[in-house]
């Protein structure tokens, strides 16, 4: 089974390759020729993960499916949230976006957290959806050289490492997006 993923995040795109198994061929949207950004208007994770999926959908007529990821924090009412890519400003760069949470935080007591991922299948003209959260904590400094986005910052309920300290094996086994692949590649492996 071949699956457009409708992303251009290589991060992303190696993640979920490393899960897949031999018969599930995941192909980047760039693979098939786009190389353009999709407009992410939504203002909810599922609302863009969609609006991605469609668009490829739409183009190609191929299964795809498109995942939008947040960092939501408690004491920001859930910002970054759907934000989470752009909270430091449009061009803004991971460590920029970490700053400006740890800024946010500053005097904060409350720093629970959680990452959330959501997948948005297109198959066969059926849509479908798959969700995975991981809770934990904000750190007050940045901690690991691995990972990217906001993974220096976020420890995991019950791990005395950042996502940014682990291996990526670890990480890829115990993350947001993880979970939400799991979800989809069990999904794919039950239509056979």
């Amino acid at each position: 089974m071949e699956i457009i993923f409708a992303s251009g995040n290589k991060h992303k795109v190696s993640e979920i390759n490393q899960k897949c198994p031999s018969s599930i061929q995941i192909k980047s949207m760039r693979e098939v020729g786009f190389t353009d950004d999709i407009e992410e208007y939504g203002t909810t994770l599922d609302e863009n993960a969609k609006i991605k999926a469609d668009f490829i959908n739409n183009l190609y007529n191929q299964p795809c499916f498109a995942d939008d990821t947040g960092l939501e924090i408690e004491a920001l009412d859930g910002a970054p949230g759907v934000y989470s890519a752009r909270y430091a400003g449009e061009n803004c760069s991971y460590d920029d976006n970490c700053n400006k949470v740890l800024r946010s935080l500053d005097a904060e007591q409350n720093r629970k957290a959680q990452f959330r991922t959501v997948i948005h299948l297109i198959l066969d003209g059926q849509h479908h959806q798959f969700e995975g959260v991981v809770q934990g904590v904000i750190t007050t400094d940045k901690r690991g050289a691995s990972g990217f986005g906001y993974d220096p910052i976020f420890l995991p309920n019950g791990s005395s490492k950042t996502f940014a300290e682990m291996p990526m094996e670890l990480k890829n086994e115990i993350s947001h997006r993880a979970l939400a692949v799991a979800q989809l590649i069990r999904f794919l492996e039950g239509l056979d």
